[in-house]
């Protein structure tokens, strides 16, 4: 799950992507309001946490011009402004929850967990199902034509991606940066490595292959299988 820490307080953004990313979550940051915005719409997190007081674009104003621009993630604003008014002026503009500054760690957890719930499909939509290709989302749990398949968590979350909508071809920054929660590859194929291991695992003991390689451009899980003969 991706969440986007939008602070300009390296100390408080620091301790919160430690916490988060101890607790499992893919942390992206930043500082400035200007770079928010193609931040969140590249990343597409689940989950933003939005410091009230930027520089550049004041958060309550950031909040409305992501509303804006259709962005739907949940969004947690933090302010030491913390008074009634001031709850309410950040809700209406688009907060899912306000939390005033200073706050407890457990108390953040919690209303994160809550926001994400929201979001959570009915059980019935944990199970996403491709042709032969299963994959159970609650259980993390993998099958193909009825043969149970077991992919590491690195594994588990690139499929995850590639099925949020298949046919559709993800770049390997657009992979990289929902997987890793980096734009920039320092290891230069993580991403190649990473899909020719789920290919292995997924598509060669049959001949219909559902991960497909765009040259330059990145990867997509087809919802007809392609027949290799």
């Amino acid at each position: 799950m991706s969440i986007v820490i939008i602070e300009d307080d390296l100390r408080v953004s620091g301790f919160l992507e430690r916490g988060l990313k101890s607790e499992g979550f893919l942390v992206q940051c930043c500082s400035d309001g200007k770079d928010a915005i193609d931040l969140v719409l590249q990343v597409q997190p689940a989950l933003i946490i939005l410091d009230r007081m930027l520089p550049n674009i004041d958060g309550i104003e950031l909040c409305s011009r992501m509303r804006a621009k259709g962005i739907t993630a949940k969004i947690l604003m933090l302010s030491a402004l913390h008074e009634v008014p001031d709850r309410v002026l950040g809700l209406n503009r688009g907060a899912d929850d306000y939390l005033g500054k200073p706050f407890a760690f457990e108390e953040l957890l919690a209303r994160i967990q809550a926001l994400l719930k929201r979001n959570s499909a009915p059980s019935a939509e944990q199970l996403i199902k491709l042709g032969e290709l299963e994959y159970d989302k609650s259980a993390l749990q993998v099958n193909r034509a009825g043969v149970a398949i077991k992919l590491t968590a690195k594994e588990l979350q690139v499929l995850d991606l590639l099925l949020s909508q298949p046919g559709k071809v993800f770049s390997r920054e657009r992979i990289l940066a929902n997987v890793w929660g980096m734009n920039t590859d320092p290891l230069t194929n993580v991403v190649d490595v990473y899909v020719r291991r789920l290919r292995r695992k997924i598509d060669d003991d049959f001949n219909a292959k559902y991960i497909q390689t765009f040259r330059g451009i990145g990867y997509s899980i087809s919802a007809d299988a392609m027949q290799v003969s």
